[in-house]
């Protein structure tokens, strides 16, 4: 039976030790599969010391949507309680606002004090993700270790105006995904093919040499890791988000990301918005309406439908949806 205990120390830190502790206990005659997950980056954004004061004399760049109006958006975007401007709260910001500031002044002030405090924690991170490397390197493991950096998801910096996550636009929706072995994977190509999370552990298991299920979702991206991308490869995936009015109040909603554009369709408020990456990447052009993509949301809609009907996504946890959506 597991005793709890409790260790001292900054979270961050505690993981990576915690996980060299493991690669150093672990049975020298068997393979390991870890597991370091870093939490610090997450609300409230509470650096360590060493770190927290790092970025006290950088004027960090607003992003270029940083006064995004929502002017052509759903109401889902007015909606949301995830704005720089308005819903960060006393514990994000750590102290009250200067009382001389206003308007855009003020909005400014507080984006930099939630961004470096969460590039200070963001930095703690990459510091103990060095020394798990470190580890690998020093100890002769790493010629035969996959390592694997991402992410659950993106995350708004700022964008529109907004912190967290949640919504299927760019920022929230694309992940990190860095992958490292030696000999199998030639060290800085890059591969643009379309990977999910559902991907991960076909790919790991054919890695590992074990049967991979004929009723997994995912697909093993191996072929991608090895510079090759399949006739078959996947070109359009789909997103769902359900949960409302907490956290933030994101509308529920769900649609399609292609290579080129993305629909999607807030189904308890019945609205709907399409984004021509190509001409639009930062999604500032809602142009649902515009009568030159009719033919492209005619097309996008079936191919919603179908991801939507393959992955037996039958509206059970959606209360509301409308009986003409999709």
């Amino acid at each position: 039976m597991c005793e709890r205990q409790k260790r001292q120390g900054y979270v961050t830190d505690l993981i990576a030790d915690f996980s060299i502790e493991f690669l150093k206990s672990r049975p020298k005659d068997k393979p390991f599969f870890l597991m370091c997950h870093h939490k610090a980056p997450h609300r409230p954004w509470q650096p360590d010391s060493k770190h927290a004061r790092i970025y006290d004399d950088v004027d960090i760049p607003e992003p270029p949507t940083f006064n995004d109006d929502y002017r052509t958006r759903s109401d889902a975007a007015r909606e949301a309680t995830m704005r720089i401007d308005r819903d960060l709260t006393r514990t994000d910001l750590k102290q009250d606002p200067p009382p001389d500031l206003s308007g855009a002044a003020l909005k400014h002030w507080k984006y930099e004090r939630y961004i470096k405090d969460y590039l200070a924690c963001v930095a703690a991170v990459d510091d103990n993700v060095g020394r798990l490397l470190d580890y690998l390197d020093q100890s002769g493991l790493a010629e035969n270790t996959i390592v694997i950096y991402t992410s659950d998801q993106g995350f708004f910096l700022g964008d529109h105006d907004w912190f967290d996550k949640r919504f299927m636009y760019e920022e929230s929706l694309r992940m990190p995904f860095l992958i490292r072995y030696p000999g199998h994977i030639k060290s800085g190509t890059v591969n643009d093919g379309m990977i999910l999370n559902v991907d991960f552990a076909p790919t790991l298991m054919e890695f590992a040499g074990l049967p991979i299920p004929s009723d997994i979702q995912g697909h093993s991206f191996t072929p991608l890791l090895r510079g090759e991308k399949p006739k078959d490869w996947r070109t359009a995936m789909y997103y769902r988000y359900y949960h409302y009015p907490q956290d933030h109040r994101v509308q529920p909603h769900y649609g399609i990301r292609t290579e080129r554009y993305k629909l999607i369709y807030f189904n308890k408020i019945d609205q709907w918005e399409l984004f021509d990456l190509q001409k639009d990447p930062r999604e500032l052009n809602n142009v649902y309406a515009d009568q030159a993509y009719a033919e492209t949301v005619k097309q996008l809609k079936d191919d919603l439908n179908r991801l939507k009907k393959e992955l037996k996504d039958e509206d059970r946890f959606a209360n509301g949806v409308p009986k003409d959506a999709p």
